[in-house]
């Protein structure tokens, strides 16, 4: 590959989607209109609506079925589809050619950045797919103004634009800026509701993780200067390819300090203990693509991170440090997500614990550090990312249906909205680790990695399935009493649908085959197994 060709496909997944946000704000610029005008054509449709009475209420929507989309909502599908161009066009290089580099280095890809960029479009796809039926939903129920709705697109746009950034860059220093970047877009989409919950959640995300960022850049800067001691230039000293290189000379006390506060600080976006309480406010906030999207990918993008640390720190440590660490943090987690669940009595908040619960389960793979482990962990990434963001879909239409998020209050959803109810019922029963979906295969590979890495991990391993066990009593009990019961059909637009079936299809299809990710995967594995 020519080194124009690897500088446009490193550069265009972060790009395009800037581009696109550019786009819709100008487009909100040209066409915004003023406030007393909004409310003077809907005073003026309101009193039409109650002039011609039964004419114009024979002629309205059926309950439940969506309104006409704005085609203007499904611009937000070309960065999706840009990101996974450019992710399987990398996967197909790196594979068999090596890392690619552009812009002085910078911006670096190997097998893990294909497959994290294949990741974060394969879900953006979904949740984009998905949002043009949902803002319908909003638009109808007087929830959102068309200003709202061109905010939320410009904000979702720099959202994937930020992930991709933190995917893509070599540099940790520029890692640490676009992770932070995402906390900075996403608090403003916690809170687009401006509801008085939204907008609490909103800024407990805002100073939990910031509070974590600000340990992530406490140990990025240890890091940093563990490798000016050790000889390294200052403009590579925050390099990842040069610091795994020459992390054997590091100062172990520093680099002990730094690897525990950057596991600490990326892990609070990840959703592992201690600074987790964010996680169930912020989804069960957010609208439901965003949803998607943070709990999809975001976690795993941040989680990606620690990875990349943890090969500087088994360089420099050996591997039983971070081995410990994230045994301890994963088991932890896990234990607090299986008691949650049980307690839990909100369908969105259930579904952000239930993150958690697999997030401490990717954890415990990179804990237990062997290829298997590592390559079910990234296995597992991909898997929670589809089921998670058709789940996280379908409870936002389930919420449009219902008015309600409270578990007790929705019963028969089957019967009464049979494709999101049938999503809803599909993605949990992936996010079970039932076959034929990709968990199966990953969760089943964890547990063989870790029973088979000695007696102290196959111990921590079966306390870790016992756990799991508990979260897959609670949510399938709390499922099925949501979808099972009688109801009233309603009519559901096609177009809601699709993204969801593809992302279960996505799902299924990676549990029974990889195909020609095989290849990518193993290297992806080895390319963060040190």
């Amino acid at each position: 590959m020519s080194p124009t060709a690897s500088t446009l496909l490193l550069t265009a997944p972060a790009a395009v989607p800037l581009a696109v946000a550019g786009g819709y704000a100008l487009a909100a610029l040209r066409t915004r209109a003023p406030a007393e005008a909004f409310t003077a054509v809907l005073t003026d449709t309101r009193q039409r609506v109650a002039a011609q009475g039964s004419a114009l209420a024979a002629e309205a929507p059926e309950p439940g079925r969506v309104p006409t989309r704005h085609g203007r909502d499904r611009l937000g599908l070309l960065s999706p589809a840009v990101i996974l161009a450019c992710g399987s066009l990398l996967a197909a290089d790196v594979v068999h050619a090596g890392p690619r580099s552009a812009c002085s280095g910078l911006l670096r890809a190997d097998a893990l950045t294909a497959w994290m960029l294949l990741v974060v479009g394969a879900v953006a796809l979904i949740a984009c797919g998905f949002a043009p039926a949902y803002l319908s939903g909003e638009r109808a129920a007087g929830r959102v103004s068309e200003r709202t709705v061109w905010r939320y697109h410009v904000l979702v746009q720099a959202f994937l634009a930020a992930m991709c950034l933190a995917v893509v860059t070599a540099n940790l220093g520029v890692l640490w800026v676009a992770v932070e970047a995402t906390t900075i877009v996403t608090a403003f989409l916690v809170g687009h509701r401006r509801t008085r919950t939204s907008v609490e959640a909103a800024w407990k995300y805002v100073v939990i993780c910031s509070a974590g960022i600000a340990l992530a850049f406490l140990g990025t800067v240890l890091i940093y200067y563990a490798a000016r001691q050790a000889g390294i230039a200052e403009a590579w000293a925050l390099d990842w390819p040069t610091l795994v290189a020459g992390a054997d000379r590091f100062d172990p006390a520093a680099t002990r300090l730094g690897i525990t506060l950057v596991v600490l600080g990326f892990g609070t976006k990840a959703g592992l203990v201690p600074l987790h309480a964010w996680l169930p406010d912020a989804h069960s906030q957010a609208p439901a693509p965003v949803s998607a999207l943070m709990s999809g990918v975001l976690l795993s993008v941040a989680f990606s991170a620690v990875l990349r640390y943890r090969v500087i720190a088994d360089a420099a440590l050996g591997p039983d440090f971070t081995r410990l660490l994230l045994a301890g943090i994963a088991l932890l987690t896990l234990a607090l997500a299986a008691g949650l669940l049980l307690a839990q009595r909100d369908y969105k908040r259930m579904l952000a614990y239930s993150s958690m619960e697999h997030m401490s389960l990717i954890a415990l793979a990179a804990a237990i550090g062997s290829p298997l482990a590592l390559s079910a962990a990234l296995l597992h990434i991909a898997g929670h990312g589809l089921a998670k963001s058709v789940a996280f879909c379908a409870s936002g239409r389930i919420l449009q249906i219902t008015g309600t998020t409270r578990i007790g209050r929705v019963r028969g959803l089957i019967a009464k909205a049979p494709p999101p109810a049938g999503a809803f019922g599909l993605a949990v029963v992936a996010l079970l680790a039932f076959p034929p979906f990709s968990l199966f295969a990953s969760e089943l590979a964890i547990a063989r990695a870790g029973f088979a890495a000695g007696p102290a991990f196959g111990w921590i391993t079966a306390v870790a399935l016992l756990l799991v066990l508990v979260a897959f009593a609670a949510l399938a009990v709390r499922a099925a009493r949501m979808l099972l019961g009688p109801g009233t059909p309603a009519q559901e637009s096609p177009g809601a649908v699709w993204p969801l079936a593809l992302g279960l299809v996505a799902c299924a299809a990676l549990g029974v085959t990889l195909g020609p990710l095989t290849d990518l995967l193993h290297a992806a594995a080895q390319a963060i197994g040190g």
